[in-house]
């Protein structure tokens, strides 16, 4: 935000939406703004104006809105104005910035797959995003607060061609390079912690004799910005002309890749699943202390499912499900035969189906 503004913002705002805020809620003239920041002032009254136009779209007028509420209030003028006589950081702000993040990732990565959008209802508070399965039906595949997806429509992440009562949102071009940075920003997070020690603590699988990312030969994760090898393989079709994989399946991998991605998350991001790849030397799963116990149930139920399938089968689950490598890839890396990982990723999605179903029954038996 401008310098001589009391007021504070997150800093995912887009900067034009920021100029559009001081000078509609603040009064601040267009000539007043474009002195503070150094620029012309046609140049802002053309960010003023875009964000005008924008306002056609639900999620961006309801974001602005918020913005306007939340950080314009004449209560958050007089603390933003204290808290910098004081010298005090906005330790809040920034939690909430890495926060938006990581959710923008999570959501940016779903939309990526083919025939997905962000369904958004007027008046809820959660939006959806499904994917077209074919057959006419949907598959919801994430749930995202509105706040949230009122930010990626802001900062112009997803568009909606025609908005309504229900709006479809769909990645956009600069959503698609937005994704591929927070995919870079959270790997090299990943391997500053490993590298120097930020981790609160190690993990059982660190302590093994694994390799960690710290090594130069180190085995590194690196999550396609595109669709699971999963939804490809569903729109084959088999010798009967059925899909080689059922949607039944396709729900069972991507449960156990929503598990993996949960269990990231935290002090213990640099998570290492390498004892369940057969090319590892595959140790005893025991229970450890954990730190960061957010993630610390999504972590068990991958540690179940990966230990139930077993050598090989956990191998290439892990692979095309979570590291979401592709076919040919994993039949490299596991030195099978060409064309001969789709029936064993077949398998191993089964027996993962039959895994959270038995789960599902113990649950409902203990409930």
């Amino acid at each position: 935000m401008e310098d001589n503004m009391a007021f504070t913002i997150p800093a995912w705002v887009p900067e034009g939406a920021q100029r559009y805020l001081a000078h509609t809620e603040t009064g601040q003239s267009i000539r007043d703004i474009a002195r503070s920041v150094g620029c012309h002032a046609s140049t802002i009254l053309r960010q003023i104006r875009r964000i005008e136009m924008r306002r056609d779209d639900p999620l961006v007028d309801a974001a602005l809105q918020s913005l306007a509420e939340t950080h314009f209030s004449e209560a958050e003028g007089q603390s933003a104005a204290a808290s910098e006589a004081l010298g005090l950081q906005p330790v809040e702000a920034a939690a909430k910035d890495e926060e938006f993040n990581r959710e923008a990732l999570r959501i940016l990565r779903r939309l990526c797959e083919t025939g997905a959008v962000l369904a958004v209802a007027e008046e809820m508070d959660k939006a959806v995003v499904v994917r077209d399965s074919g057959d006419n039906a949907a598959t919801r595949t994430a749930v995202v607060d509105c706040r949230i997806a009122q930010a990626l429509a802001l900062k112009d992440w997803i568009s909606c061609d025609n908005p309504g009562r229900i709006s479809r949102y769909r990645i956009s071009s600069s959503g698609r390079a937005a994704l591929s940075q927070l995919i870079a920003e959270a790997e090299n997070k990943a391997r500053a912690r490993n590298e120097f020690g930020m981790a609160e603590a190690q993990t059982p699988f660190q302590t093994q004799g694994c390799k960690t990312t710290s090594s130069p030969r180190a085995r590194r994760i690196r999550y396609s910005a595109a669709e699971s090898p999963l939804i490809a393989l569903a729109r084959r079709r088999d010798r009967d002309g059925k899909p080689f994989l059922d949607e039944a399946l396709v729900s069972a991998g991507e449960r156990l890749r929503e598990d993996f991605e949960l269990a990231q998350i935290g002090p213990q991001v640099t998570q290492n699943w390498d004892h369940f790849l057969t090319a590892g030397g595959r140790g005893s799963f025991g229970a450890g202390v954990h730190a960061g116990q957010g993630s610390s149930d999504a972590r068990a139920r991958v540690e179940r499912a990966l230990s139930d399938l077993g050598p090989g089968l956990s191998d290439v689950a892990l692979r095309c499900c979570c590291y979401l490598e592709g076919l040919e890839l994993a039949e490299k890396r596991m030195g099978w035969s060409a064309r001969s990982g789709k029936i064993v990723l077949r398998i191993a999605l089964q027996r993962l189906k039959r895994h959270y179903e038995d789960q599902a029954e113990k649950t409902r038996l203990i409930g």
